[in-house]
């Protein structure tokens, strides 16, 4: 397969590999939370919540995972798995990408302030190097929701050609 020399093009295809990529992992993520009950019902997601808070928490972030997160952590792990998992399926087939993107970044943001905090007296280098494993993905959402990520390769492209042919595979 040959890509168009047209650069506008070539970057819709590029961005449409990184969101085709995202939504796997995203898939990943999501699966097994979903289909297994370890982080839903069985102290998985509250593991994790306590984890942070022994470590890695943005000071402002500490109340809220206290006062509101723990107190109902198996409906918000129920809505994290699930949110992952819709993600990835919107991400990977083409669907409300802007959607599913928009949520993705506030759940990255959530992410990196609940768990990369390198501490107070860290120099400022340490708070990017702490947070690349939720960054990068916070980029890639903002690159979705900014850009022309569902223009190839997803159900939207399709359907948007579908229309503009008359919807007669015959012409």
């Amino acid at each position: 397969m040959t890509l168009p020399s047209d650069a506008g093009t070539r970057n819709n295809y590029s961005l449409a590999l990184l969101r085709i990529g995202v939504g796997i992992f995203f898939l990943i993520f999501g699966q097994y939370k979903v289909f297994g009950t370890a982080f839903t019902l069985h102290g998985g997601f509250q593991f994790w919540i306590n984890k942070f808070l022994e470590g890695g928490v943005y000071p402002f972030m500490a109340p809220v995972l206290r006062g509101f997160v723990l107190p109902h952590a198996t409906s918000i792990a129920f809505l994290v798995a699930y949110g992952e998992l819709a993600i990835g399926l919107a991400l990977f087939l083409g669907v409300m990408v802007r959607s599913a993107s928009f949520c993705g970044l506030l759940f990255m943001l959530t992410m990196l302030f609940s768990s990369d905090y390198p501490g107070a007296g860290a120099p400022l280098w340490q708070y990017f190097g702490a947070s690349l494993s939720h960054s990068v993905f916070a980029l890639c959402f903002a690159a979705f929701l900014t850009g022309g990520a569902d223009s190839v390769w997803s159900i939207a492209a399709l359907r948007k050609n579908h229309s503009i042919n008359g919807g007669d595979s015959n012409q």
